[in-house]
């Protein structure tokens, strides 16, 4: 009775967060409160209590590094000419009416490479939404694409840490389990493109501006070496470099170029990386203003805090109570029923993805027996249904580099596309053994 009063009490919280407009993270601090009460209530200690949520934190300290290196990157690639190079020679060859369905399919090969929807929104992402706003294409449209694009490597890529984690908790091969999920991606991949190209053709768009064109040749050194800090993303990311590894490395080229090719100074330059990009014409900062680390501590808080829950669930049983109904709901519906329901139940209340993952696992996995289906479940449920959540940093901090609205995960089509298929899959599958069955008896 009482973990399920704490729970309504948390979600009753992030709910009065989300309508009043406002930040996710004081959510997060009520939920840290409630839960850590409940600890007490349940006669742990205070020691006891901070132990346990520092373990949780534990957990995400190298993600929230790569927050860092994402903010500095972001900034480095405005300011180093990068992203005006890109986008002043790439919209003149793509068409504003395929530039949706163009976005999605960049962020999932790059995505595919880098393995981490992160790092795709702030690398090819960031160039899609500016190239975007030259073509006056919709915001959300584009930053739906991005973030579907992005969680289709997050979900396929062997170089996933998403990937990694579901083989470890599943005892399976991440390698079998990449091809099991190129699989049915196949159908959900071919509608969500067909989706975009038809939004594409269907919206009003402005066209490359002459204007925005010869802005960027105005103020920057369009020269073809500041490419090379896009250039080494790709490169690296080729030979499965770790994406911290291959973030550091395009941050200090970037930097190098900005300060020799767009003639930066030093100390402006540590001040972009840590600030955000500002430039002085306020018309060029309308369309080029962002990044920076300070951009990314908001994300990164919401991070640490959302994680200390893990430390505090694992250790008092808060979820232990629920695992008999989930059992239930399963022979009710199907197995991968109670997948979607509970992974969207986990991600609520943990924030992120890593937890969202686990917690379902460990409430879902003995509903369903083969542990390549479990493998299977497990990603196109809590892998992909958490940037679906609005305050999940899943699907918030990639939005948040990007600066789309929240409103983009109603364009993140792919990424409802998924898990509707699979269910309709399983559906039919049960209901074909069921008959298989009767079938049987009757014989």
């Amino acid at each position: 009775m009482a973990e399920t009063i704490i729970l309504g009490l948390f979600i009753a919280g992030l709910i009065s967060c989300v309508s009043f407009n406002l930040s996710i993270f004081y959510a997060l601090l009520f939920g840290l409160a409630l839960f850590f009460s409940y600890g007490l209530f349940k006669k742990h200690s205070f020691k006891e209590m901070v132990k346990m949520s520092l373990e949780g934190i534990k957990t995400v300290k190298n993600i929230t590094f790569v927050f860092v290196l994402i903010g500095a990157l972001t900034a480095i690639w405005r300011a180093g000419g990068t992203i005006p190079y890109i986008i002043y020679y790439a919209s003149k060859l793509i068409l504003p009416q395929t530039f949706i369905f163009a976005t999605f399919l960049l962020c999932s090969m790059i995505s595919m490479l880098m393995g981490t929807s992160f790092g795709t929104a702030a690398t090819i992402g960031v160039i899609c939404m500016m190239m975007g706003n030259t073509m006056d294409v919709s915001p959300m449209w584009v930053g739906g694409a991005v973030l579907a694009g992005g969680f289709f490597g997050d979900r396929n890529s062997p170089m996933s840490t998403s990937a990694l984690l579901v083989s470890e908790l599943t005892e399976t091969s991440i390698f079998r389990n990449v091809r099991l999920m190129i699989k049915s991606a196949v159908i959900p991949f071919v509608l969500a493109s067909a989706i975009y190209l038809a939004v594409g053709f269907s919206m009003k768009t402005g066209g490359s501006s002459a204007n925005v064109v010869g802005l960027f040749a105005e103020h920057f050194n369009l020269l073809w070496v500041t490419v090379i800090p896009a250039a080494l993303i790709v490169v690296l990311s080729a030979f499965k470099v770790s994406v911290k590894i291959t973030v550091a490395v395009s941050i200090v080229c970037g930097s190098a170029i900005c300060m020799a090719v767009q003639g930066t100074q030093f100390l402006p330059m540590l001040k972009i990386l840590l600030l955000g990009y500002k430039p002085a014409d306020k018309e060029l900062g309308a369309l080029l203003s962002g990044g920076g680390i300070v951009s990314m501590l908001k994300p990164a808080a919401i991070v640490l805090l959302s994680s200390s829950y893990s430390g505090i669930f694992e250790g008092t049983g808060l979820l232990s109570g629920i695992k008999k109904y989930i059992h239930a709901l399963a022979n009710k519906i199907n197995p991968f029923g109670a997948y979607i329901l509970t992974s969207i139940f986990t991600t609520m209340i943990s924030c992120n993805q890593t937890l969202g993952v686990m917690l379902t696992h460990q409430l879902c996995g003995d509903t369903v027996k083969e542990k390549d289906d479990r493998a299977l479940s497990l990603e196109n449920s809590a892998v992909i249904i958490s940037p679906l959540i609005p305050w999940s940093i899943a699907g918030a901090v990639p939005l948040a580099a990007i600066a789309a609205p929240t409103s983009s995960i109603l364009c993140a089509v792919y990424l409802f596309l998924v898990p509707i298929i699979y269910y309709m899959t399983q559906f039919r599958k049960q209901r074909a053994e069921i008959t298989k069955s009767e079938h049987t008896e009757i014989s």
